[in-house]
């Protein structure tokens, strides 16, 4: 009996989960259609008679959770705080670090626009791309350890290389930059990035610490404006005490449960002296 109130606990979970993600792509659908029909954004604009396709993005992604039963590694609330920005900024650039069952949604989200993963694990990827071609993702081998945290945390506050030289991260001498990565990481100027990747749960596993560092480097060394940084399981040691070291904590803008969110302007100009506010 109680295996049966367990089970039917989750199933109705599970229908929440799906209802939740199908009110989120309605009002994101809604919000392409009225933005694409109408200049100045208003209902009074729009023709009754008019027809207008879901964007072959969107309807995959309908298509592709109506059918599915997994659920998303973020919860609604997180989910929605990015896509409170992706609203005003896409179609652009959004850069991922992982790739799981929620992939597909951010690149909806972000239609028209260029969503790359990178992703740590050869085979997720193949899966994960068999089920939805179109995602754009590149495999990274990370080499560092999650033990290995409290010296890459003293290294970067301690280190000159770390703090001053602040361009293109493939020409850094700081420990933490990650220099090798997928050219495409460097090359784009990114609008948003996600950090939700690679593994770091337990101690042999790589942990995000040269990632956030890196991140950090990629939105200062943009040309102009600003980059919005998300950092997810931010209350684990590791998301908690790098991102507030080098993403900064002057440059939080907002926390929802385990999503972090970071603003952080370019000093290409020369005029912001400080790594940090």
């Amino acid at each position: 009996m109680k295996e049966n109130q367990i089970t039917s606990k989750k199933q109705q979970t599970m229908i929440m989960n799906k209802l939740i993600l199908s009110c989120i792509f309605f009002i994101f659908l809604l919000y392409l259609i009225l933005r694409a029909n109408s200049p100045s954004f208003k209902l009074k604009n729009l023709s009754i008679n008019s027809c207008n396709k879901i964007p072959p993005s969107l309807a995959e992604s309908f298509l592709h959770y109506a059918t599915t039963n997994r659920t998303m590694q973020q919860k609604q609330d997180e989910i929605s705080i990015t896509l409170k920005v992706l609203e005003k900024k896409s179609p652009c650039n959004f850069l991922v670090f992982g790739l799981g069952f929620d992939s597909l949604m951010w690149s909806s989200f972000n239609h028209n626009g260029r969503t790359v993963f990178i992703e740590e694990n050869k085979d997720w990827i193949h899966k994960i791309t068999k089920e939805v071609p179109s995602l754009e993702a590149y495999q990274y081998t990370y080499e560092t350890r999650l033990d290995q945290a409290p010296e890459l945390l003293s290294i970067g506050k301690r280190e000159d290389s770390c703090k001053k030289n602040l361009g293109d991260p493939r020409n850094s001498k700081c420990p933490l930059a990650l220099t090798n990565m997928p050219k495409e990481v460097y090359e784009i100027e990114w609008d948003l990035i996600m950090i939700d990747a690679p593994t770091g749960s337990f101690y042999d596993l790589p942990g995000r610490m040269k990632v956030i560092y890196t991140v950090g480097l990629l939105a200062r060394n943009r040309e102009n404006g600003e980059t919005d940084v998300f950092v997810h399981d931010c209350k684990r040691y590791v998301e908690d005490k790098f991102s507030r070291n080098f993403l900064c904590e002057g440059y939080i803008r907002g926390q929802v449960r385990n999503l972090r969110h970071f603003t952080i302007p370019s000093y290409r100009s020369g005029l912001i002296k400080s790594f940090c506010p």
